[in-house]
C-alpha cells in the first residue's frame, strides 16, 4: 500500500515508473550498498536520472535546470561552504537579489535547504538538476576551490609553505644547517607545489655526472620539470631528507620517510620519499598521496554500466573474494579503495594490510606490512581473523600462504579484497592454481576479477579527429559494422594540458566467475579455456574495452595500442 511510502519514493510510485515492490526492493538495495534512493535507482538504470528531475519539478513546482548549459566558473560558489557542496550534494547556481537558487536532486529533502539558507544568510530557491551530472560538476566545483591557493601563490609564497614530517618512529636525525639555504628551500617548495598544480603523481630528484633533473610522472609519463645545478644536488637531496625526516648522514643505504604539505586549513597531501644511493648522489623519488583519489566514487572509475553493476554486486556480497590485476601504476590501489569507501560504515569492522599503507581513511583498521619485524600479510590477515572482521583488504597475495588464508578467510563469511601481478583476468585464476590453492576453492571463492589498466585522457579542449582508413580500424579490432558512426580522435596538445591528454581513463576487463568457468578450473583448464568462455559470456578483454573507450571519444588510438599490448 503506498500509505507506507513518503517523498521522492512515493512520487515515483504514483507516477508510475514503478511499482511498490520495486520501490521497496530498490530501497533495501540501496541500504545494503550505502547509497540514497535516487543514486541507486539511476546507477542501476531503474529510472532516468533527467525524467526524475523533471517528474519533480512538475509535481513539487520547483524549475528544473540542465547542469550542461553551465560553466563552474559562472557558479557563485563563494556563497556556500565547500564542505556543505559535498555533505548536501547540491550546487549554488546563481544569486538574484536575496535569493540564492541551489540545485539539488531530491525537492523533498528539506533539511539540506534549511541549513543552507541558515549558512548563507539567503533565501533559498530549490531548482531540480540531473543526480549523474551533479556528482561531477561538484568534484569539479571543489578540485577549482582547493587549488586557488596554489593559483594565486607566488614566489613570495614559497619560503613560508607549512610542511610536517610525518614518521612512525622518534625522529633522533642531525640537521643541517646547509639544508636550510633559502634558495634550496625555495626551489624544492616550488616543486612541491607545482607537481601538485600539474596533477603529478611522483617527483623524480635525479643527480648524474654532469646534469641534475627534476621529473613529474603526469598521467603515467614521465616529463622533465627542472634542471637546477649541479653544485646544488647535495643541497637538495639534505633538504628533502630533512623534510622526510631522514638521517641525513647516511647516504650508503636506501632510506624511506613520508612529509605532509598543508595547502590549507582542511585539506593537506602526504608526500611518501624513498632514497637511493646511486654512482653520483641520492636519487630521491616523492610519490603523491592524496585521500581525493580514493574518493572519488565508482562512477568516476571509468566502468562501463554492465562493469559498474558487477563491481558492485561482487562487493555486495557478505563473503568471497574480489581480486583486482594489473602491472605497477595500473590504479588497483584506487579500485580497491573505492569499493571500501563504499561500504565503510559503522556497522562494518574493515581491516587493511599494505606495504605500505598509502592513503588514510577514517573508521578503516589499516595496518603496514613490515617485513623485517616479522609482520607479513599472512601474519597480518592470520590476526585479522581473531578481530571479528567483515571486510579484509590485502594489499597483495604474494605466495601460497598468504593466498590460502585469504581463501579461508572469504570461505567463512568474509569478504576480502585483494590484487595480484598478472595481465589479464583469466590469468588471474589460473596463477592461483599455479601457486597451489586448490581449483575447488578457487572455483568456489572468487566472485569477481578485475583486471585493469589506465590510459591518459584526450583533452577536451584541443583534441582533433583522425582521418585513419577503414582498412586499418579493422586491422586494429574494429568491427566493420562500428565503422560508419566510428570517430577516432588524436592528441593535439594546448597550454591547458600536457602533450594533448589531460588526466586519465581505466579500461578494465571485470569477469563475475560463472558456474562454466568455475568448472574449466576444477577441471585443470589454462588462460586460453578461461578467455573463451568469457567471450561466450560477452564479458570484453581489455583491448576491447580500450576500444570502446576510443569510440566514446575519451582516448586516442596509440595510447590504447600502449597499455593494452602485452
Amino acid at each position: 500500500m503506498q500509505t507506507s511510502l513518503s517523498g521522492l519514493a512515493h512520487l515515483i510510485v504514483s507516477e508510475g515508473l514503478l511499482s511498490e515492490e520495486k520501490i521497496i526492493e530498490a530501497k533495501n538495495n540501496a541500504n545494503q550498498e550505502s547509497l540514497n534512493l535516487l543514486d541507486w535507482l539511476v546507477s542501476a538504470n531503474w529510472v532516468n536520472a533527467t525524467e526524475i528531475a523533471k517528474i519533480q519539478s512538475i509535481a513539487f513546482g520547483n524549475p528544473y535546470f540542465n547542469l550542461s548549459s553551465i560553466g563552474i566558473e559562472n557558479l557563485p560558489s563563494d556563497l556556500v561552504d565547500i564542505k556543505l557542496l559535498r555533505k548536501h550534494r547540491a550546487i549554488p547556481l546563481y544569486k538574484r537579489g536575496s535569493r540564492l537558487f541551489i540545485g539539488l536532486t531530491d525537492a523533498t529533502n528539506l533539511k539540506t535547504l534549511e541549513e543552507l539558507r541558515f549558512q548563507t544568510g539567503l533565501s533559498i530557491e530549490a531548482v531540480l538538476v540531473e543526480s549523474n551530472k551533479l556528482d561531477s560538476i561538484i568534484e569539479k566545483l571543489i578540485e577549482a576551490k582547493e587549488n586557488e591557493a596554489f593559483a594565486d601563490m607566488d614566489d613570495g609564497d614559497l619560503d613560508n609553505i607549512a610542511l610536517d614530517t610525518v614518521s612512525d618512529e622518534d625522529d633522533d636525525s642531525p640537521q643541517a644547517n646547509d639544508a636550510d639555504d633559502a634558495p634550496v628551500v625555495k626551489f624544492v617548495n616550488k616543486m612541491l607545489v607545482d607537481a601538485i598544480r600539474k596533477g603529478a603523481s611522483d617527483l623524480h630528484f635525479e643527480p648524474y655526472e654532469k646534469k641534475y633533473r627534476v621529473r613529474f610522472r603526469i598521467d603515467g609519463m614521465l616529463h622533465e620539470v627542472a634542471s637546477p645545478p649541479i653544485q646544488l644536488s647535495g643541497r637538495i637531496s639534505a633538504r628533502l631528507k630533512v623534510i622526510s625526516g631522514l638521517d641525513i648522514s647516511e647516504r650508503r643505504v636506501p632510506q624511506d620517510g613520508r612529509v605532509k604539505l598543508k595547502i590549507s586549513k582542511t585539506k593537506a597531501i602526504d608526500f611518501r620519499v624513498n632514497t637511493l644511493p646511486t654512482l653520483f648522489g641520492e636519487k630521491i623519488v616523492m610519490r603523491i598521496l592524496d585521500p581525493a583519489s580514493a574518493m572519488l566514487g565508482v562512477d568516476a572509475l571509468g566502468f562501463e554500466q554492465k562493469q559498474k553493476e558487477d563491481f558492485m554486486a561482487a562487493i555486495s556480497k557478505p563473503q568471497g573474494m574480489v581480486l583486482v590485476t594489473g602491472p605497477t601504476g595500473s590504479g588497483k590501489t584506487v579500485t580497491l579503495y573505492t569499493g571500501v569507501n563504499i561500504l565503510n560504515d559503522e556497522h562494518k569492522n574493515i581491516s587493511t594490510a599494505e606495504d605500505p599503507v598509502e592513503i588514510n581513511l577514517h573508521g578503516v583498521n589499516q595496518v603496514n606490512v613490515n617485513l623485517k619485524a616479522g609482520l607479513t600479510f599472512a601474519s597480518a590477515l592470520r590476526a585479522f581473523l581473531r578481530q571479528d572482521p567483515d571486510i579484509v583488504l590485502v594489499g597483495e597475495i604474494r605466495d601460497l600462504e598468504t593466498a590460502e588464508i585469504a581463501i579461508k578467510a572469504s570461505q567463512t563469511g568474509h569478504l576480502v579484497l585483494s590484487t595480484l601481478h598478472t595481465n589479464s583476468a583469466p590469468e588471474t585464476l589460473t596463477r592461483l592454481v599455479n601457486m597451489g590453492v586448490a581449483p575447488f576453492n578457487i572455483a568456489t571463492t572468487v566472485n569477481l576479477v578485475v583486471a585493469q589498466r589506465l590510459a591518459r585522457r584526450l583533452c577536451e579542449h584541443c583534441k582533433k579527429p583522425s582521418n585513419l582508413p577503414n582498412e586499418a580500424l579493422i586491422k586494429e579490432g574494429f568491427e566493420e559494422s562500428e565503422l560508419e558512426e566510428l570517430a577516432v580522435f588524436e592528441p593535439v596538445g594546448c597550454d591547458k594540458c600536457t602533450m594533448g591528454y589531460k588526466g586519465r581513463v581505466g579500461i578494465f576487463q571485470v569477469m563475475p566467475l560463472s558456474d562454466a568457468t568455475g568448472r574449466i578450473i576444477m577441471e585443470g583448464g589454462n588462460a586460453i579455456d578461461i578467455s573463451d568462455q568469457a567471450e561466450k559470456e560477452n564479458i570484453p578483454d581489455l583491448r576491447r574495452a580500450g576500444l570502446n573507450k576510443i569510440k566514446a571519444g575519451l582516448t586516442s588510438l596509440a595510447e590504447i595500442n600502449r597499455v593494452t599490448q602485452d
